[in-house]
């Protein structure tokens, strides 16, 4: 799993749409489009973003409600913490070089 992150936070306009989850949970892929048009000029098509937004599940960063037709996505940070453990934990054993 943390390959997935990695490689979904290679992608700068991931690391965008992330920001925008970041500053307001709850998006629809209408409002995402908006706001990385109207605040960062990434004129992307609603695919292109929805595709971003896929790698951005699967890698577990972005969570997908439903409310009758509409899917909301929800920022997921439980993946970054994981990796963030994963180095910083006390009990780590100390490599040496």
């Amino acid at each position: 799993m943390p390959e997935d992150v990695f490689k979904a936070l290679a992608d700068p306009t991931r690391r965008r749409i992330l920001d925008e989850l970041a500053e307001r949970d709850g998006q629809s892929l209408f409002e995402m489009c908006g706001r990385l048009t109207a605040r960062h000029g990434l004129g992307l098509s609603r695919q292109a973003v929805s595709q971003h937004l896929a790698v951005l599940e699967a890698a577990g960063l972005v969570r997908v409600r439903r409310e009758g037709r509409y899917k909301f996505h929800d920022l997921n940070t439980a993946p970054l913490e994981d990796i963030m453990t994963r180095w910083l934990r006390p009990d780590a054993p100390e490599s040496t070089p």
